[in-house]
């Protein structure tokens, strides 16, 4: 742990957080008492936000690194930590990567397009790095994606660190979990950086069918514009979101995801919600 001194402090948590069901995790801010190099945490200071896995607090960015190929874009799950992070007051940002093996202008028109701050970069060249660094400065920001997408060669180019990477089986198109917990880089000027593990699923379990519009930015604006109160701009007649999706206002692959997780969630008991985003691993 990091102390405001600068020094860092080897800590364990005292065992009244096990009693109490508490569990320090990346991110957080606490009070110490400090033996040496050593200390004990005392107190965890109330978080702005929380992900369950991987568990990480206080998070003002989450950058959502995406490649054109190798491997292919998951738009799914692209457009559910858009939603994660929207919907645990973090902001989310698209990082196109892997740009000198393709072309990601239309990675980039798709959220752009949806109000999302975008990156082009090729973290093999260093192009377009400047200004993720440039953002990234004075934040407390978490890297997410799918393995493979460049995520830890990135942050090399960020940190200037040693962060291991793996590369993307032929056979498969799906990279290798070099990244096996969450890590904490200090950038080079001020703000820090979390690496996270590679995952290929991602459950939403927390938010009702009926709000899940609110997180899809392009469809706010027009949802307003809908005949029915409730409306869950799928099946009904003059829906605005719908009436805007026809006129190219939405990318159709947003709009497939936003009714894939729609459907899936109207399903989910409120017994069975979270109240934090679960990231669910796969191999």
């Amino acid at each position: 742990m990091k102390a405001a001194d600068g020094c860092i402090y080897e800590c364990r948590a005292r065992g009244r957080f096990r009693r109490d069901g508490v569990t320090p995790i990346v991110g957080d801010r606490a009070e110490i008492e400090a033996n040496g190099k050593k200390g004990s945490i005392v107190r965890i200071l109330k978080r702005k936000n929380a992900l369950a896995r991987p568990a990480v607090a206080n998070i003002d960015a989450l950058v959502i690194i995406i490649a054109p190929v190798s491997p292919a874009p998951d738009m799914l799950l692209t457009d559910k930590l858009t939603v994660a992070a929207l919907s645990n007051d973090i902001e989310p940002v698209i990082c196109v990567n892997k740009t000198d093996l393709a072309d990601g202008a239309e990675l980039m028109r798709t959220y752009g397009s949806a109000g999302f701050k975008t990156f082009a970069v090729s973290a093999g060249t260093g192009a377009g790095t400047d200004a993720v660094s440039g953002f990234l400065k004075g934040r407390v920001t978490a890297f997410a994606g799918l393995s493979g997408v460049g995520k830890s060669t990135l942050l090399n180019r960020l940190t200037g660190g040693d962060v291991k990477t793996g590369h993307v089986s032929e056979k498969i198109q799906r990279g290798r979990h070099t990244t096996r917990h969450v890590e904490l880089f200090e950038l080079p000027e001020s703000g820090f950086a979390l690496d996270t593990p590679g995952f290929s699923s991602f459950d939403i379990h927390n938010l009702r069918a009926g709000e899940l519009w609110r997180y899809f930015p392009e469809m706010a604006d027009a949802a307003g514009g809908c005949r029915f109160r409730g409306c869950s701009h799928i099946s009904e007649p003059d829906c605005g979101v719908k009436a805007k999706l026809e006129n190219g206002g939405i990318a159709r692959s947003r709009y497939e995801s936003y009714v894939e997780m729609y459907n899936t969630l109207k399903e989910i008991k409120d017994w069975e919600r979270n109240d934090t985003i679960t990231l669910d691993f796969g191999g």
